[in-house]
């Protein structure tokens, strides 16, 4: 059920929950949010249920002991119980049995760290209560997969603060979150689940027996794949979050309009990318002393980034590379190259590299990522007619998933069902794919969200 396209999350959980928190009073429906969110959780993974209500009741005693005075050394000390505790799950999933690693930690972590850190700036100054901590810790539209909500826009929410949504209809939350929700289900659904099946095959044909043009249709494949399964569960959380009354939280921000890979990691994954930034980036100097320190946050940032998706040597390889390439972007093409030419390589940068990065992230056995690169750039001696028929074949299958997952790539398209998603048509539209969508998902297993294993 912690998947949202769970036909028992659509239609038993999410509308029993809404009822029950627009049934309760406004001043308990913290409680609510929070009851319900460790229900989500228990039903998706009991076991590490405990370590979840541990870290909140850990985290808010250390944020509610630095009232008044800051102490540093306490923030320190916080700080390294949750970054601890991170590492220890992620190497006991890794290398002793992947169920020790509780579901969502990377994401509820952050949030705690991020929290302890506002508390200690002062950027934090409400009255801290247990439940709203908690229910801002655990709230189950974002505890899985993210995003990386900031407390103050969880306090924007008025029954926070036990007030009344004032002009703004329980209704018109609702109708305007279902929106959301639909569109990224049938991301989910419709897009990513079928494009897995794409991605799959050419790892079923085997690496090393794929021809060239597969080899770059099934990267470009895998780099739909993941951009859709992960967009489509950002608006399936935004949505939800939207019905029940919080501001729409923007994760992707159209990443492939993106002018550089810098600026790409600026729209992909953005509550993540901003929380680097601010918490990572900046306290470390930033780009305020000089290249050299600039060029050294920059491969702290990236490292730690490859290390939180994963411990395995390819998530590390993954960040350096990108790494690299940020720094020759910053220092070389937007410096010593003229401003079309920068353009270009900037634009070619996102359209071809970042491709070949999520190669990177996607395989973690470097025999096989070796045999793949291979496939990609047959220059050594390997053939690139291994499976002759191979790509003609896939894109016959699959060029009617490829064609809708490149258009929707355009910028344009997006901001116009932005500011038209209340017509009449689109209504029409949304129906049709949801009922699509419980067609898709009642006649397969189910495609598990990406994203949950980090």
């Amino acid at each position: 059920m912690v998947n949202f396209s769970d036909l028992n999350f659509i239609f038993r959980f999410l509308p029993v929950f809404l009822i029950a928190f627009y049934l309760t009073p406004i001043k308990f429906r913290t409680w609510t949010l929070l009851f319900g969110s460790l229900l989500f959780y228990a039903v998706g993974d009991l076991r590490m249920l405990p370590a979840l209500v541990g870290a909140v009741i850990v985290n808010f005693l250390f944020a509610k002991a630095q009232d008044g005075e800051k102490s540093k050394s306490l923030l320190l000390f916080i700080l390294a119980i949750d970054f601890g505790m991170l590492a220890e799950f992620k190497i006991l999933g890794q290398f002793v049995d992947n169920a020790l690693m509780p579901i969502g930690i990377s994401f509820y972590i952050f949030k705690m760290i991020s929290y302890q850190m506002d508390v200690y700036s002062g950027r934090i100054t409400d009255r801290m209560r247990l439940v709203d901590v908690a229910a801002y810790f655990c709230m189950f539209p974002q505890i899985v997969s993210g995003p990386i909500m900031r407390y103050e826009k969880f306090g924007e929410n008025p029954f926070v603060q036990g007030k009344s949504q004032g002009r703004l209809s329980v209704f018109t939350m609702i109708e305007d979150g279902l929106r959301y929700f639909v569109l990224g289900l049938a991301f989910k659904v419709l897009i990513a689940d079928h494009l897995s099946m794409l991605w799959n095959e050419v790892g079923t044909i085997g690496y090393e027996s794929i021809s060239t043009p597969l080899a770059w249709l099934g990267a470009y494949a895998y780099t739909l794949e993941l951009y859709f399964d992960f967009w489509g569960y950002s608006l399936m959380a935004a949505g939800i979050g939207v019905m029940l009354g919080f501001p729409f939280i923007t994760n992707f921000d159209q990443p492939y309009g993106a002018g550089s890979v810098s600026e790409f990691y600026r729209r992909w994954h953005a509550t993540l990318g901003s929380w680097f930034k601010d918490y990572i980036y900046i306290p470390l100097g930033g780009s305020r002393k000089g290249a050299l320190r600039t060029v050294l946050n920059l491969l702290a940032v990236w490292v730690i980034t490859g290390l939180w998706h994963g411990i395995t040597l390819n998530f590390v390889l993954w960040g350096l590379i990108l790494f690299v390439i940020i720094v020759l972007e910053k220092f070389v093409v937007f410096k010593r190259l003229s401003s079309v030419v920068g353009k270009i390589v900037g634009r070619i940068n996102v359209l071809v590299l970042i491709p070949l990065t999520w190669v990177v992230f996607a395989i973690n056995d470097f025999e096989l990522l070796g045999n793949y690169f291979a496939r990609l750039f047959p220059f050594f001696g390997v053939g690139n007619n291994v499976n002759e028929g191979d790509f003609i074949k896939n894109l016959e299958i699959y060029w009617m998933i490829l064609l809708p997952g490149v258009i929707l790539c355009i910028p344009k398209l997006f901001e116009f069902w932005e500011n038209h998603r209340n017509h009449v048509l689109f209504n029409v539209l949304w129906i049709v794919l949801f009922w699509g969508c419980i067609m898709s998902i009642s006649g397969s297993a189910g495609n598990p969200f990406m994203y949950f294993r980090f």
